[in-house]
């Protein structure tokens, strides 16, 4: 079964497509490819988590799993899981309660020169839990939005760098400029500028 294509490699193959040097290319970028970034920036734990407090072998912690996205109207909503055991540490146990919830977070793609990257964060659900509460809200307003963020440039710099030995030509990404990001239908649609040299 052939891998699933990453964002970098969808990234990648437009500008390799494309005439050098070239102008007003778009991408679409799937919720899929967007999920499998954010996992791989921000939920990095081998179980696949983001931990506000504690981590998996200790008795007390809260923590994100799981995230979700999902397109609506204009916005990107990122939905995620949320597990805590909160209370006193004694020994290896937390003597506390343990909290379970779901939280949703919907952001506007923005453009930001070589970037593709969110902004005006908006809470739509959270646990009603104040102390649950206290992690996820700036952990879904601010961590998860700035973690979505890419350098689509540098990502791509950083694939070209063995072009030579893979195609015998040596490809360079002289300059990139994301002009614009809208949602449409279900997918992100990127426009941007590029030059591609080949040596």
């Amino acid at each position: 079964m052939k891998p699933a294509p990453t964002l970098l490699g969808l990234l990648a193959l437009t500008l390799l497509a494309m005439t050098v040097p070239a102008h007003a290319i778009q991408i679409k970028i799937s919720a899929q490819a967007l999920e499998r970034t954010l996992n791989k920036q921000l939920f990095t734990t081998p179980d696949g988590r983001y931990y506000f407090r504690g981590k998996s072998d200790s008795g007390c912690y809260a923590y994100a799993q799981d995230p979700k996205i999902s397109f609506k109207e204009e916005r990107i909503v990122i939905h995620v899981k949320a597990r805590a055991k909160l209370g006193a540490k004694v020994g290896g146990n937390c003597l506390g309660v343990g909290l379970a919830t779901e939280a949703n977070v919907s952001v506007i793609p923005d453009a930001q020169g070589e970037s593709i990257g969110f902004r005006d964060a908006r809470v739509e659900h959270l646990s009603n839990n104040k102390e649950l509460d206290f992690f996820l809200v700036p952990f879904l307003s601010g961590k998860l939005p700035q973690q979505m963020k890419i350098n689509a440039a540098d990502l791509i710099r950083q694939l070209l760098a063995k072009s030579n030995e893979a195609t015998g030509y040596d490809l360079k990404l002289d300059n990139l400029k994301v002009h614009s990001m809208q949602v449409s239908g279900d997918a992100l649609v990127v426009d941007f500028d590029g030059d591609l040299s080949v040596h």
